[in-house]
């Protein structure tokens, strides 16, 4: 899978998951509650793709769980500093604001989602030669 296509997949679910915390559309309480943190753990597990495509599906899937947790564990830590980059949007989106365990939930759920799409669609799109690894 070419390194664009990764990075493509990527742009589409943080458009996705950007949709799913505004008021565009209106979302099942529960669906709105949660899709935004697993579009963001599939979001990091595309660009883990992105970043190392010729790497093992299994080993940007830990890097993108590890990162996921990693951020979220790091909301223990409330120092000004770093609250005042949270306090951005931006800051916000990536880093969260507080702790919680639904989230390492979601991220898992978000990860897994990711890799069973990248095994069981698109590796089929990349055995059936619409892409090559030459042109990543």
């Amino acid at each position: 899978m070419p390194r664009l296509a990764y990075f493509l997949l990527a742009i589409a679910t943080m458009f996705l998951g950007l949709v799913s915390r505004s008021s565009v559309v209106a979302l099942p309480e529960f669906v709105a509650t949660y899709a935004g943190d697993t579009l963001w753990a599939m979001l990091v597990f595309w660009l883990a793709r992105a970043a190392k495509p010729a790497a093992p599906i299994k080993y940007s899937a830990i890097l993108a769980i590890i990162f996921a947790f990693a951020i979220e564990f790091s909301q223990f830590y409330q120092a000004p500093w770093i609250n005042s980059i949270r306090a951005t949007t931006l800051g916000g989106l990536v880093l969260g604001y507080g702790f919680k365990l639904s989230d390492l939930v979601c991220y898992s759920i978000g990860v897994f989602v990711g890799f069973a799409l990248d095994v069981l669609v698109i590796r089929k799109i990349v055995s059936d030669g619409q892409f090559t690894r030459e042109s990543s």
